[in-house]
């Protein structure tokens, strides 16, 4: 990445870009350039950015006036971030989740998420490619693909599955084209992305941040995710965006359950890895991953070690027979032959009622429904792909869209069984079943993120997860990474404990970090489509 205006912004932390506008080294408007040239070096590759916000400059000198004046709204004040294209902004730019089916749409307002980083000084500098209708449409795709945003590329390796759905957010946050950005999950899609581009990624607990202006999959995991290269970094804006809004019911949960004064206080050295006690559940995820991740990840939990960690073996599910051997699948109760025990059951009854509610605010378009949207697919095959075989980045056409469709959103017998059992065996005889470790209570379970059936069960239950980077995988070029899980509205622990093994890392000079990663732009010259997973 070129200086900008001759400092060395690249890989640069939020505190050391506010510390340049700060002390006038640079302004809003100059930095704002930098990540700008380095969308346009960049893009063609990466295609990380589906699309440019017009009023970016302006809204960068309004906020170089306001800094004269003596006005600083935040730590992200006049700092560049990027949205998912399934986040509504109501400005200049189109909300699509990827697809031409909602192009011209007008959103109400912005969604919570975005008012509230326009409140903190943030610029929006456009909205980043994601998975089409965020992995929802079809059950065999490529991933980080969408028929607005076309196909995007992590830089580690271009021919290799760059994680998804969130896909351009991490890889934009990754490559230097913002500092940080929003990404949505509803089963792995902040988390993957995160360490599949050697970046902190920040999955919060269901509730913890407002789906308000998201378009929606499910009402019961989906949550509003965040990027950064730093553990402080992404902490920095989640402390903008979580809160209560009466926009969003399931908000409501977290009065009286998160921190006076954000969570930035619980940023932590390595010290307070002296004393911690982390739950490895082997057999529930662990022994998953393969070779050359456990004796990364293995080596990691020596250092942990070192630093007076107590790391505790064998901390299960009460049920790990729930989890999938083969990879993630999140109709693993339908394959065991119990579709009330699947959570695909109840996400697809979830998306057909959810998505109805969100295209009903919408202006300007005559899309108001699944069936509308099954229909635009069929009469635009060849770009939407939507019948099996016609488009090689949707080789199922648009079967999740149709599983969903079948159920007409009927909440019947099997969609209230199948939710009931998905929480209570990831949550009560889960995760905290885990963490409890049979009365020896845990801080945190460490897992392998990689082994995706584990962000999986971290969905299921809406519990929080944070990732951040290990290593490189020396046969595909890609990065994967080390994560933490609590119960639900522990951010505050998870904080401390991420913040303080990612200072631990980089203060002893171990090979278990960002700096230690860097893209390889392997087969930057393929166009392969779709990418396998």
């Amino acid at each position: 990445m070129p200086l900008c205006r001759g400092l060395r912004i690249e890989d640069a932390p939020i505190d050391e870009l506010q510390d340049h506008l700060l002390t006038g080294r640079l302004t809003s408007v100059e930095l704002l350039s930098c990540y700008m040239q380095r969308y346009y070096q960049t893009n063609q590759y990466i295609n990380s950015v589906l699309e440019v916000n017009p009023d970016a400059y302006d809204i960068a000198t309004s906020l170089d006036c306001e800094r004269k004046a003596g006005k600083v709204r935040s730590k992200l004040h006049g700092l560049p971030f990027l949205v998912k294209d399934n986040i509504a902004s109501a400005d200049k730019l189109q909300t699509t989740a990827g697809s031409w089916a909602l192009l011209g749409s007008v959103v109400p307002r912005d969604a919570s998420v975005v008012s509230k980083l326009r409140e903190a000084g943030a610029i929006l500098l456009g909205k980043a490619t994601l998975s089409e209708w965020a992995d929802m449409r079809s059950n065999n795709y490529s991933e980080g693909y969408s028929a607005r945003g076309g196909q995007a590329r992590s830089p580690y390796n271009f021919t290799v599955n760059p994680g998804g759905s969130s896909t351009g957010s991490a890889i934009a946050v990754s490559n230097n084209v913002v500092p940080f950005a929003l990404g949505t999950e509803t089963d792995g899609s902040v988390i993957n992305p995160s360490m599949r581009n050697a970046i902190v990624g920040i999955k919060p607990t269901v509730g913890l941040t407002s789906r308000a202006g998201v378009v929606p999959e499910s009402e019961h995991q989906d949550t509003v995710g965040v990027f950064g290269k730093t553990v402080a970094d992404a902490v920095h804006v989640l402390d903008a965006i979580y809160g209560i809004d009466g926009r969003d019911n399931y908000t409501a949960a977290q009065a009286g359950k998160t921190p006076n004064g954000g969570y930035a206080q619980y940023l932590s050295k390595a010290k307070v890895l002296d004393g911690a006690r982390f739950g490895i559940p082997w057999k529930s995820f662990w022994q998953y991953a393969d070779q050359e991740q456990l004796d990364t990840l293995l080596t990691m939990l020596d250092v942990l070690r070192t630093a007076g960690a107590t790391i505790i073996n064998g901390t299960e599910l009460q049920h790990p027979e729930i989890v999938s051997p083969n990879g993630w699948n999140w109709d693993y109760g339908t394959v065991r032959g119990y579709p009330n025990e699947s959570e695909y059951s109840y996400i697809t009854v979830d998306f057909y009622n959810n998505i109805a509610t969100y295209l009903s605010e919408l202006s300007n378009t005559n899309i108001r429904s699944l069936e509308d949207l099954v229909q635009y697919n069929i009469d635009n095959f060849g770009s939407e792909g939507g019948t099996p075989g016609i488009h090689p980045a949707f080789g199922s056409g648009q079967d999740g869209f149709l599983a969903s469709l079948a159920t007409k959103g009927a909440q019947n017998e099997t969609y209230y069984q199948a939710l009931a059992f998905c929480q209570r065996t990831s949550r009560d005889e889960g995760i905290d079943y885990a963490l409890h470790n049979r009365g020896n209570k845990l801080d945190v379970l460490l897992l392998p993120p990689d082994v995706a059936q584990a962000v999986q069960i971290a969905a299921q239950a809406g519990y929080p997860i944070i990732t951040i980077p290990a290593s490189v995988h020396s046969d595909s070029d890609m990065p994967y990474g080390l994560a933490v899980l609590g119960t639900a509205f522990s951010e505050a622990s998870l904080v401390k404990y991420a913040s303080a093994m990612e200072d631990l890392f980089v203060s002893s000079g171990s090979k278990f970090q960002r700096s230690k990663t860097p893209p390889g732009w392997s087969n930057y010259l393929d166009r392969n489509l779709p990418v396998p997973f």
